[in-house]
């Protein structure tokens, strides 16, 4: 009687035991994806083409930023952009202009850098003073040359499933999903953001076909904006199987928004003042802590996005001198005069 007793309580405790290993499980964290570790991967491939591409008599791809104002955020971008160049071995410069620079002294030196035939790569760093143009200013640098992506063509491109130069942090956000092994085909998206250069091309990216030149995600895609209801947001983030959050709103995106095992990247960059520090800190548009409990990826921020937007960078600069290579100069005199 007492070895039957002693048989049920060691059977009571190894069903405690499968219990408890269950439940662990079935609470284990997102997997936090990498930015850097992706990112450095991204720019070992871009060194080898720069290498490549020089030691096959080709000059050395070059890339062109122009630096408006004293926006700090904007400064501290530049500068990684000028590192991860010199990391890959592109050659690179900085044109800083003051904020009262007028638009056409701005539209001048965009057509000068057009022209000249030393420069591949050429971007102009957002924001610019309020008294400028954004769109003429990003319709003025030549397709070719435009590793911002930001061209009326190259977004029309982009558009129709075409090869051409991809926003950075769009084609960032891919890279991670597409190189992480997160499904997208028949997968449920939802897009938190809408502007034009991250969450309007996230959404191009994700859900077109991905049979065509430029293959895309094959996902179905819903897009929200700040008129999106929360109730109504969250109805749409529960059965989504990928969340991508770039609407710049702190804490957007909750655990109680997303379902079991979904992945979440965020692509927001906010600065938000810490009261145990005293001290300004970034954070995105996801509840990291909460959000990690329930999905099954998830990137941080900062080391998340952030990263992988300077590589995808260096690939567009390298592509851009392969491609002027077949660009006839009077075509781009004539573009660029247009």
């Amino acid at each position: 009687m007492a070895t039957l007793r002693a048989l049920r309580k060691l059977c009571q405790q190894s069903q405690h035991q499968v219990c408890s290993l269950h439940m662990s499980a079935s609470r284990q964290e997102a997997v936090v994806i990498s930015g850097r570790k992706l990112a450095r991967q991204i720019r070992e491939e871009a060194r080898a083409d720069v290498e490549q591409w020089v030691s096959t008599g080709n000059r050395r791809p070059h890339l062109s930023v122009v630096l408006v104002g004293d926006h700090a955020a904007s400064h501290s971008y530049v500068l990684n952009k000028t590192r991860a160049a010199a990391d890959v071995g592109i050659s690179s410069e900085t044109i800083l202009k003051p904020s009262c620079i007028s638009e056409d002294e701005l539209m001048d030196l965009i057509y000068k850098l057009n022209t000249d035939h030393r420069v591949d790569g050429l971007l102009v760093q957002l924001p610019l003073p309020e008294h400028i143009d954004e769109r003429r200013v990003c319709n003025a640098v030549f397709p070719g040359k435009d590793v911002d992506g930001f061209h009326v063509v190259n977004v029309g491109r982009m558009c129709l499933d075409q090869s051409t130069m991809l926003p950075a942090t769009p084609w960032g956000v891919w890279e991670i999903i597409k190189r992480t092994g997160i499904p997208t085909l028949g997968k449920n998206v939802v897009v938190a953001g809408r502007s034009k250069n991250v969450g309007m091309p996230i959404a191009m990216l994700l859900h077109s076909d991905g049979r065509h030149e430029r293959p895309g995600g094959d996902a179905t895609v819903t897009i929200s904006h700040r008129y999106t209801p929360k109730d109504q947001l969250r109805q749409h983030t529960r059965i989504a199987d990928i969340v991508v959050a770039a609407a710049g709103i702190p804490n957007l995106i909750t655990a109680d928004m997303i379902k079991e095992g979904a992945a979440v990247i965020d692509v927001g960059i906010n600065r938000v003042h810490d009261p145990l520090t005293g001290k300004d800190k970034l954070v995105g548009d996801v509840d990291f802590e909460g959000v990690r409990q329930k999905a099954s990826f998830i990137t941080p921020v900062p080391g998340g996005v952030g990263p992988m937007t300077v590589a995808m960078l260096m690939k567009n600069t390298i592509k851009a001198a392969k491609n002027l290579l077949l660009t006839p100069p009077e075509r781009i005199r004539m573009v660029a005069s247009s």
